[in-house]
Order: structure tokens, then sequence, then C-alpha cells
């Protein structure tokens, strides 16, 4: 699945997608519009996956996408060992149906809870 643009420069999308997503592991759920959403859970997923490796390499890689220190520390100390277990599908995106100002579509973003039911 292509990236879609979200009719932005590279900088500005690169520097909202390094919010969302910084936002989202933080707060664990964020609320935004579709496209913006599918956007950041895509590499919301990729960060889960480097915080499940755990090695100092894939903290690294974390560290330079990530806007804050102590999200990344999250990421390392809670969310890779929540889903250790899981092979994906960390994230789940829910439309919520239009925004009220200009009609555009809007969605939450959420990390899965791990349940064993």
């Amino acid at each position: 699945m292509p990236q879609s643009r979200l009719s932005r420069p590279s900088h500005q999308r690169r520097a909202l997608l390094r919010n969302l997503v910084t936002t989202l592991l933080d707060h664990e759920r964020i609320t935004t519009t579709v496209p913006r959403a599918k956007n950041a859970a895509r590499i919301a997923e990729k960060m889960i996956t480097l915080a499940k490796r755990g090695d100092l390499h894939a903290r690294r890689q974390a560290a330079a996408y990530l806007l804050d220190e102590d999200v990344v520390k999250k990421l390392f100390d809670v969310l890779g060992p929540r889903f250790a277990d899981r092979n994906g599908g960390y994230t789940r995106v829910l439309k919520m149906g239009q925004r009220r100002g200009d009609g555009a579509p809007m969605a939450v973003v959420e990390l899965v809870t791990t349940s064993n039911s």
C-alpha cells in the first residue's frame, strides 16, 4: 500500500506523521482524519516491531524518528513487552463519521489492548 501524500510537501508530511506517531504511542489513542490515521498506524506498527526487537540499534532507530525521549523509553519498557506475543496488528483504526466543520472523515487510532479471552 503506497503512502499517501496528505496534500503536503515531504518535510511537512514527515513532521506531521512524527508528531502523530509520538502522540499515539504516548497516549495510546488519538483522533484524526482517516488518511492521517492510516499512515500513523502504519508507522506505529513499525515502531512497536522495533521495540519488540529491543536491541540498541532498534532503540536508536526509534529515537531518530520519535520526538520525545520519554516516549522511546515507554515504547521499549512498556509497549514492546506488552505486544511480545503478538505477531502484528498492534493498532486499530475506527472510523467515526464526518467532522462538523468541513465534513472530513474522522477516525480514532488506538493501540490494541491484549486480552486472553
